[in-house]
């Protein structure tokens, strides 16, 4: 049996992280096995499903690179299929039509909680009597005919053996009065026709399972295995939601992420394999089961994320991360052409930053020319006692020819400059950092004098000496 698995997301929103670590455990499975991977858009709910909302789950499996084999195939355009399965549901009997009024239904649901009892539509119109007394043309919907005695019982490939005595379960609408199919019955169908083998999906379809089983064995077709993924909570205990920050896969490639960190943090969020914590994909997909994975509710933590994204930012390929950070930079309108090249950048500023979008805003120096220095490191070391210092490294600097501009040789000036003054590096090194910069933090001031340029570092230079002789005029 290949094995074949589905991403089935309802396009009502954006693709969320709960929805992303089930399309990577599905998408795992499927590799892990080397079977298949389908993506299915379930957007039967005309009213909420957006357009917006299908391009927003496309980035969001695009950006993760969780490829789909099959598809994506769309609700929608298979309403044909599914009204033919239930008009041959109603000619063999485990459908049938359901002629009830609202106020009918209305009324037995309120006898029903009267009596303490679990609401659940009665079975009135299962009766030949009363589907003789209407006509097809009359308003109605179609109910399957679910099995009055016996349980369903299925292996959940995560929870174990799970059993839900039938007479818990109620006859499911499937078409409703405007002739539309409904999503349990959809789900059915697809997962039928697509010759689905194994539905991984959260632990809120649970329920859904029931009564989806006893429909495809109505059909006499195939039942898949399931496999029911527990919820995320947040850092509070409470079930993820946008109070907890990022929830969207797509907000966090805009904060900053590496689709590998999100990844790797995502598959850990339930599954383990020993103690590890850092995995490749390939080895997420050499080591992935389902039987590893925690019955437990996970708890999402953001420091962990970020440490992890910080381990890839330092450890990937720099060109890699240069690739993702472009982004970042073109939102910050950056002239490229005016700075270093990004590679530079990410090996520059990889250590300290521990995501791109704050490497983005970290490196503005590199590429835009400021006017005024943060106050509180001028004030510190863009004093006259610093005139001399930043002079001598100015003229050392502009001695370096174009060929001979490299890291090294203005690591020689500063030392020669530290050297000539009998002072420490520090002492010429932050009036430098504070001069080229506009702030008092950097990384090492050699490689970001370099990084910034020779002309424009001179630059910044005069611009501090003269920042620093106005201040000595008010002083005096």
């Amino acid at each position: 049996m290949k094995v074949k698995t589905r991403f089935a997301p309802s396009p009502t929103g954006y693709l969320h992280v709960g929805g992303a670590r089930t399309a990577l455990y599905s998408w795992l499975y499927a590799r892990h096995a080397q079977g298949s991977f389908v993506l299915r858009i379930e957007d039967t709910d005309l009213e909420r499903s957006t357009p917006e909302a299908i391009e927003a789950i496309m980035d969001g499996m695009n950006w993760l690179d969780l490829a789909w084999d099959e598809g994506p195939f769309y609700q929608t355009k298979r309403f044909e299929r599914y009204n033919q399965v239930i008009d041959t549901m109603l000619e063999q009997g485990t459908a049938y039509r359901c002629y009830c009024s609202k106020e009918r239904l209305d009324a037995m649901r309120e006898a029903q909680m009267a009596r303490g009892e679990k609401t659940r539509y009665d079975g009135h119109c299962r009766c030949d009597a009363v589907q003789n007394a209407h006509t097809a043309a009359e308003p109605h919907v179609v109910r399957f005919a679910n099995p009055q005695d016996g349980a369903v019982i299925f292996n959940d490939l995560i929870r174990g053996p799970i059993e839900i005595a039938n007479k818990e379960l109620d006859d499911l609408i499937i078409r409703r009065t405007d002739g539309s199919p409904t999503y349990n019955f959809c789900v059915v169908i697809d997962d039928w026709d697509m010759e689905i083998t194994h539905v991984i999906r959260g632990e809120d379809h649970i329920n859904n399972t029931p009564r989806q089983i006893n429909i495809l064995t109505a059909l006499g077709a195939p039942v898949p295995q399931y496999a029911h993924v527990s919820m995320i909570l947040g850092d509070d205990g409470q079930k993820l939601s946008k109070r907890h920050g990022a929830v969207s896969v797509m907000q966090y490639r805009d904060d900053g992420y590496l689709p590998e960190a999100l990844l790797n943090y995502l598959v850990r969020l339930g599954w383990s394999h020993g103690d590890q914590e850092i995995f490749s994909l390939t080895e997420m997909i050499n080591y992935f089961s389902l039987d590893a994975i925690n019955k437990s509710a996970s708890a999402f933590n953001t420091e962990k994320l970020l440490w992890l994204n910080h381990h890839y930012i330092m450890h990937s390929d720099a060109d890699y991360v240069a690739q993702h950070l472009m982004w970042h930079m073109q939102q910050h309108h950056y002239d490229l052409e005016q700075g270093p090249d990004l590679i530079t950048i990410v090996k520059l500023f990889g250590e300290r930053c521990k995501t791109l979008k704050e490497m983005a805003e970290s490196c503005r120096y590199c590429y835009q020319d400021f006017s005024e220095f943060d106050q509180e490191a001028a004030k510190k070391h863009l004093r006259p006692v610093a005139r001399e210092a930043l002079e001598r490294i100015r003229d050392k600097l502009a001695a370096i020819s174009d060929l001979d501009w490299t890291v090294e040789n203005i690591h020689t000036a500063i030392q020669a400059t530290a050297d000539e003054l009998a002072v420490g590096m520090g002492k010429v090194g932050m009036p430098l950092r504070v001069a080229v910069t506009g702030i008092g933090q950097s990384p090492s001031v050699d490689a970001t004098v370099f990084a910034i340029g020779q002309t424009r570092s001179l630059k910044r230079i005069e611009q501090a000496l003269a920042y620093i002789n106005a201040r000595e005029a008010v002083s005096n």
